[in-house]
This record gives structure tokens, C-alpha cells and sequence, in this order.
């Protein structure tokens, strides 16, 4: 097989996973399917909002609808706060109350006498705006640290060398995840690093463990079998990465009034 084919599959597989972790991820919009006299209407409610009321948009819900939100502080006993969709702009909308850095509301929504995403445990999480200077190298890094690994796993098990590769891969991971990581993380929440030994974000551990399974694979690069620890590593990393990006992160304790990095 030709070099550039190695390049096509890397491509390929590391688009799928990277698309996978961004649908399954906790900030990425819910679907919502709603019928209204026959006609079926797909939505998507946000999960995800930064420091400013976040307007919910009901796009395509026919004017004659009526439609409503109800929201509560998460994770509290508050009661629900119902407020009405408001005609504007040739769709419905209505506005989600901005909350503190970290903090989340659970809601729902009603048309027409009908809740959607009740039983959903749908939650907003809000957070700064992080400057597209520091977020985009951050993906781009991450998502090249992605395609370099899974490239490398390929020159492995077709017996082609792979070391230098394996090299590249470590220090695109390492800026990618601990120097502009940390930047995002503190862009968007404050604190710079939220996994072990200081909290249980899950990007941050995960993240943590794939650079430890790599540096492991660098320091025994003399070994005989070094193919396969290199071939362990990347599989490691791949499997942890299916794990929801942002799960378990910042989050306010309306409680204490201050944000917790502990779950």
C-alpha cells in the first residue's frame, strides 16, 4: 500500500472518531422531534451557552403554535420557572436566564400542551467565550495528535517505521493538550487544569492517561516488542477519546456560590 493511501485511512478514521465525540459530547445540542397537527418538526436545544441569556430558537414551528420553556437551577430543588415564547424575527424564541461560570439550568419545553425533553435531563452549562486564538490551535493540534497516532498505529502493522511518527504524534499531543489545553480550560471556566490530582473533568484525565500511554511507548523505544506498547498506546488513546468530551467538568455549587471541579 502507497504512503498515500496510509494518509486516506488515518484521514478517514480520525474524522469519524472526532465526529463521533462531538455528537456523543454533553455541550452538543439535543434533538428534539415535535408533531404538530401531522407535521413532524426536528429542533435542536442548546446545551451549551456562554455569559449572556441564551435564546432558544423553535425554527419552523408554525406561528399559530404556543410554546413555552421551564427551567430550574441544576443541580437544585428550585422549582421550575415558566416563561412564554415570544414571536420574533419569523420564529418562536425564548431566553434562558445567563448563569454564573459553570453553572447549569435543567429545562424543558412545552407546544401546544406537550412537554419535550422532560424525561431527557436536558442541561445548559454556561461558560466564558474563549478567544478563537487559543481554541482553534487547541482543535486543530488535538484533531492533528488524533491523525498522527492513528497514522502510526497503520506504519505498524504493516512493519514500516514508525518511530519518528511516533515522536511527532508526542509532541503534538503534549502542546495541543497541556499548553493550549489549559489556556481553553481557563479561557472558558477559570481554573487552568480541572483532572487529576485537582478534579474529575473527564477531558482532562482522559487526556492525561493517553500522554502517559505514549510516553511509556517513547521510553521503551529500544525494546523488541516497542511495536506493540506503541500499538497498545494508540489503541488506548482512541478508546478513552470515545469518551464524552467535557463529561464530568466545571460546574457552579449554587450551594457554596463558587465553581467546584469535583463531581
Amino acid at each position: 500500500m502507497k504512503k498515500y493511501m496510509y494518509w486516506l485511512l488515518a484521514i478517514l478514521i480520525t474524522l469519524v472518531l472526532s465526529v463521533y465525540q462531538r455528537m456523543t459530547g454533553p455541550t452538543h445540542p439535543k434533538k428534539i422531534m415535535v408533531e404538530l397537527q401531522g407535521e413532524r418538526y426536528q429542533l435542536k436545544l442548546p446545551r451549551s451557552g456562554v455569559q449572556q441569556d441564551e435564546i432558544i430558537a423553535l425554527k419552523d414551528i408554525p406561528s399559530s403554535a404556543k410554546a413555552q420553556v421551564h427551567y430550574r437551577r441544576y443541580p437544585t430543588e428550585d422549582p421550575f420557572t415558566t416563561a412564554d415564547f415570544e414571536w420574533k424575527d419569523e420564529q418562536w424564541q425564548a431566553a434562558l436566564p445567563v448563569q454564573p461560570v459553570g453553572g447549569k439550568l435543567l429545562y424543558y419545553i412545552t407546544v401546544d400542551g406537550k412537554d419535550y425533553g422532560a424525561d431527557e435531563s436536558l442541561v445548559i452549562r454556561f461558560r466564558n467565550e474563549v478567544p478563537a486564538g487559543i481554541l482553534v490551535p487547541h482543535i486543530l493540534l488535538m484533531f492533528a495528535a488524533m491523525l498522527f497516532a492513528v497514522y502510526t498505529l497503520l506504519l505498524v502493522l504493516s512493519h514500516k517505521k514508525y518511530r519518528r511518527w511516533l515522536k511527532i504524534t508526542v509532541l503534538t499531543l503534549f502542546i495541543g493538550a497541556f499548553v493550549f489545553g489549559p489556556m481553553v480550560q481557563h479561557a472558558a471556566f477559570g481554573p487552568w487544569w480541572t483532572g487529576f490530582p485537582y478534579g474529575t473533568d473527564l477531558t482532562d484525565n482522559k487526556t492525561l492517561l493517553a500522554f502517559l500511554a505514549f510516553l511509556i511507548a517513547l521510553a521503551t523505544m529500544k525494546w523488541k516488542f516497542n511495536k506493540w506498547v506503541v500499538a497498545c498506546a494508540v489503541l488506548f488513546m482512541i478508546a478513552i477519546f470515545t469518551i464524552p468530551h467535557s463529561a464530568y467538568g466545571s460546574e457552579y455549587d449554587y450551594s457554596k456560590q463558587q465553581l467546584s471541579t469535583e463531581k
